[in-house]
């Protein structure tokens, strides 16, 4: 039997489609459009800065890759990794596979796509490697990466990268074996970082290593065959109880195509998906019985495990550190009966009325699993103690809007790529939100980072 590190690298030199499928494809498009809606709304968080001016401070390189769309060019790596954080930096990225696939497969061939020219149907094509080796990896392990500290976003995006950057190279497969191989090795990411201006660097880091992997194999770096599923590498390293398939085949990657069953969801709020159904629970009861805050005894929110480990900031000072509490989820939703970019500050964070809010949420966790997304609990939960003695109970939340299973409607992303990028007066968003729709017609991916309008 064909290795596992050999068998990804095959199916990321030679994949068994050599167009992308129009269902896969319409995901892809989505995903795409929403992280370069993310990436530009994140574009001015202090973390991006941070990285920005590392990158630039750097010894200059070959100016390949557009800079968060605009007229700046660096190396690739350099594009990838502040890209990339950008996407992940106001947390309102898409969701799947445990993570967030496309704010690193998208910075990451976005930045190589332009330095190589390469036309708009190779991305999406590579895109489609990239979910389908994290989906294969990250299914062979039964435990909550989460719960164990790992953030799969940097972990196996990583992989993920460098094996779609193999696909879109057309490289062969010996040096797709070296290139994942490599990444293996680059790949990390912790938990306990949630909530810091480490959480989206690890997105931006991941794009970044899977770019430097290739182009090292590229150059002839070599990594063991086996690194994937030796019993000191990659799949046993992240999981110490060792509950995990090493060494089952997967001769059939790519063609029973994950992507068709997990999508993706995208983000209705700027927030920790793990916060999502709760807030729909709040918001929906909220407006059907016209309460308030004051109107509120206390607010029991009923969560998984593993979506608690995530929400560890439980009297968050600072939008970042209220990105990943529930608390400040709950109270949000029922003051303001909405979680967006004009909530997420840190004087709203800090407002009496939120905080007394934050005060009365109470959160109970659950053990059990939903099988589409087993980082969360099987549903959530909401009670709302009223001061007149009724409790409203919004019963099971399966799926938040916005999720793989109960997705926004066209135009509600339309609004959500609209809403982000209008702060952006250099760029023409309507223009912008077409050409990454057509993206699959692009004969040069480079056209789709040329300026539409003067700033204003």
């Amino acid at each position: 039997m064909t290795s596992l590190t050999q068998t990804l690298a095959r199916f990321a030199s030679d994949p068994p489609f050599s167009q992308t499928p129009d269902g896969a494809a319409r995901i892809i498009r989505t995903g795409i459009i929403d992280t370069v809606a993310t990436m530009i709304a994140g574009r001015n968080e202090r973390v991006v800065q941070i990285v920005r001016q590392h990158a630039e401070a750097r010894r200059p390189g070959v100016a390949e890759s557009s800079v968060l769309m605009t007229g700046q060019r660096l190396p690739a790596q350099d594009a990838a990794l502040i890209n990339g954080t950008a996407a992940h930096a106001l947390d309102y990225d898409d969701v799947a596979l445990q993570g967030h696939p496309s704010t690193v497969l998208v910075p990451a061939l976005m930045a190589e796509g332009e330095a190589m020219e390469a036309a708009g149907a190779d991305l999406l094509r590579a895109y489609l490697v990239g979910y389908e080796v994290w989906a294969e990896l990250i299914a062979r392990d039964a435990d909550s990466h989460h719960l164990k500290g790992w953030h799969p976003t940097a972990v196996f995006g990583t992989v993920a990268a460098a094996a779609a950057l193999c696909c879109l190279r057309r490289l062969s497969a010996e040096i797709s074996r070296n290139a994942i191989a490599l990444s293996a090795s680059m790949a990390g990411g912790l938990v306990a970082n949630f909530g810091t201006m480490t959480k989206p660097f690890h997105a931006g880091r991941a794009a970044s290593a899977g770019i430097e992997a290739v182009r090292l194999a590229m150059r002839g770096m070599t990594a063991a065959p086996d690194a994937i599923e030796h019993h000191a590498g990659f799949l046993a390293a992240l999981s110490p109880k060792g509950n995990l398939e090493r060494d089952r085949s997967a001769d059939d990657l790519g063609r029973n195509l994950r992507i068709l069953e997990s999508g993706l969801s995208i983000k209705k709020y700027p927030m920790c998906y793990a916060t999502h159904r709760v807030i729909d629970g709040i918001i929906d009861l909220a407006r059907k019985e016209n309460i308030g805050p004051d109107d509120a005894e206390s607010v029991n929110a009923t969560i998984g495990d593993a979506q608690a480990s995530m929400l560890r900031n439980h009297a968050p000072t600072t939008a970042l550190e209220a990105k990943f509490s529930l608390e400040f989820a709950a109270a949000c939703a029922l003051v303001a009966r909405a979680v967006g970019l004009t909530q997420l500050t840190d004087g709203f964070v800090a407002s009496a009325e939120v905080r007394q809010a934050m005060g009365k949420v109470e959160i109970s966790t659950v053990r059990t699993r939903c099988p589409i997304e087993p980082v969360f609990g099987f549903s959530d939960r909401v009670r709302i103690q009223l001061k007149d003695g009724r409790t409203l109970d919004s019963g099971e939340i399966r799926f938040a809007r916005g999720n793989a299973k109960l997705p926004l409607r066209e135009g509600e992303l339309k609004a959500k790529f609209l809403d982000c990028v209008a702060g952006c007066t250099e760029i023409d968003a309507s223009a912008l939100y077409d050409r990454l729709a057509g993206l699959e017609s692009a004969s040069n991916v480079t056209d789709l980072a040329r300026r539409e309008a003067t700033p204003a």
